[in-house]
């Protein structure tokens, strides 16, 4: 699978962790920053990632800070991306089978190296519902992109 990689300074320390992980299971990934622990805005390095996504040049894409809080909300405000803070095996392929995720967020403050392997794994291998309930809600929500606020 094409991926999209990014972090900010708090995802940093888990960055290389996932990043190697990733390869070591074939999947291309291009890797959007950060590249050191500096501080650095997270919104800028979602809008990165999602626009790998909306390109096709990725798949999906995975966005690492302190908690995932921060860059879930970035990238929800990216259109056409739904993006989905999973800190847990559960949530990690729900999200893609019912709600056709194409951004998981998580917080390097919240789960270490052996739990992100696993939500990635649930992520990674999960596939979007066929039912017709799924898909009415998911165009729902593509449809909300489209709303221009007053």
């Amino acid at each position: 699978m094409k991926l999209a990689l990014g972090n900010d300074h708090a995802g940093y320390p888990i960055k290389d962790f996932v990043l190697q992980l990733l390869r070591s299971w074939n999947h291309t990934v291009k890797d959007c920053g950060s590249f050191s622990p500096e501080p650095v805005d997270f919104p800028d390095i979602a809008m990165l990632v999602g626009n790998e996504i909306k390109s096709g040049r990725a798949e999906r894409g995975i966005m690492i800070c302190g908690t995932g809080e921060g860059t879930v909300m970035a990238g929800n405000k990216i259109h056409g991306i739904r993006a989905a803070l999973c800190h847990d095996l559960y949530c990690a392929h729900q999200c893609v089978e019912d709600d056709n995720a194409n951004m998981l967020c998580f917080g390097a403050q919240i789960i270490g190296p052996a739990i992100v392997k696993d939500v990635l794994t649930n992520f990674l291998t999960a596939k979007f519902s066929t039912g017709e309930e799924f898909r009415r809600r998911v165009r729902k929500l593509d449809m909300m992109d489209l709303l221009v606020p007053k």
